[in-house]
């Protein structure tokens, strides 16, 4: 049997989670596994929303539309565009990868460019579609040499994954209008930003005036429901609109109707509204600390946060791998995250700062300890 092989490779986030469990049983002690991208602070409560739900429904049990059920496609256009935009140029995903996947193989471009500091699945998606992955050094290459990414698409993830920095809304605005003006597709790619921001936020509605603007989206961060797999693709490119759909079709023949049921209960209903609220509220209140504690104990890696904002739900720590698994918590190195030369990768950690704040402490005092005694 021969294989097609893409060159992707397996997660090193999943790899080092098998370890920490490896550790576990065979030492018999806790670790903290910061490796994962997810909002762990508290469970988002669904119970009153599903008691709600009808499940002998035909929307629930026959085929859901290609591309999205409409009371979703409604749903979301309320929450993140003020009814500013075409419920036809919302197509429902399975996730943000899912979304990622489809429009990377979709897109008619030389190649796709990403920040020098980037998330992984980005090089392994564009492996599997055959897209030449480039990078930029940061936002103002953007804004100074728009013409080097003619025939490209530039993927703009803000807050970023992995440094969880957050960059000034006006300046990445006139960033994209700079680009809009050069012609450049721009993936505006932001699942975490609104687990930080209510639906006041009018970021998504201020992109609606680029044509040349795709945004993905996903649930799994901003309402932490990253195992029901949904997200959407806004596009305003009639084309492009059109090919989506069709992948949708033959690649997933729709997305799961229970999962898209369930988001739009969370956006319209008031118990919906509540949870969600509840869940953000909680979550970002305990990033904010696990934040501020590696400020003030000197553990953030301040480098990279020179012209912008730590606000997770990742951040950079100036601790290695090891370091961190000496003292039982799980992270990613650096060096899955970049291929930049002017630094030192293997110095760093990307950790995820989504749990509870006492249990984030507890671990982390250790380097205290030792910091006391080497004193």
């Amino acid at each position: 049997m021969k294989t097609k092989k893409s060159g992707a490779k397996y997660s090193a986030i999943v790899g080092i989670g098998e370890e920490l469990k490896k550790l576990e049983r065979e030492t018999g002690q806790e670790y903290l596994a910061l490796n994962r991208g997810i909002n762990n602070v508290v469970k988002i409560d669904l119970n009153e929303i599903a008691s709600e739900i009808d499940y002998n429904t035909a929307a629930m049990q026959f085929y859901a539309p290609t591309t999205g059920s409409l009371s979703l496609k409604k749903a979301i256009n309320s929450e993140y565009f003020d009814n500013k935009a075409d419920t036809d140029n919302i197509m429902i995903t399975g996730g943000g990868m899912n979304a990622l996947n489809i429009l990377f193989s979709t897109l008619d471009v030389e190649k796709i460019y990403s920040h020098s500091m980037f998330w992984g699945a980005y090089a392994n998606i564009l492996k599997i579609t055959k897209i030449e992955q480039d990078f930029y050094s940061d936002y103002e290459e953007l804004a100074k040499n728009p013409e080097k990414f003619k025939n490209s698409a530039i993927i703009i993830c803000d807050p970023n994954n992995p440094v969880g920095n957050k960059y000034s809304d006006k300046r990445l605005l006139e960033i994209v209008e700079t680009l809009e003006k050069h012609d450049v597709t721009v993936i505006w790619d932001g699942p975490y930003r609104r687990l930080f921001y209510g639906n006041t936020d009018n970021l998504y509605q201020k992109l609606l005036q680029f044509k040349n603007v795709i945004i993905t989206e996903s649930f799994s961060k901003s309402v932490g429901l990253s195992g029901q797999r949904l997200g959407f693709i806004h596009t305003q490119n009639e084309e492009l609109n059109k090919e989506v759909g069709i992948k949708l079709l033959y690649c997933n023949n729709g997305i799961n109707t229970f999962s898209q049921i369930l988001i739009e209960k969370l956006l319209t209903t008031k118990k919906g509204k509540k949870a969600s609220s509840d869940f953000k509220k909680e979550t970002v209140k305990h990033i904010s600390r696990n934040i501020q504690y590696l400020i003030d104990n000197k553990l953030l890696a301040s480098e990279f946060y020179q012209k912008s904002t730590p606000v997770g739900i990742f951040v950079i720590v100036n601790k290695s791998y090891e370091e961190l698994l000496d003292k039982n918590i799980g992270s990613v190195p650096l060096n899955y995250f970049t291929k930049r030369t002017d630094i030192k990768p293997k110095k760093f950690s990307r950790i995820c700062v989504s749990v509870p704040n006492d249990k984030f402490v507890s671990f982390f005092d250790k380097f205290k300890v030792i910091d006391n005694f080497s004193n």
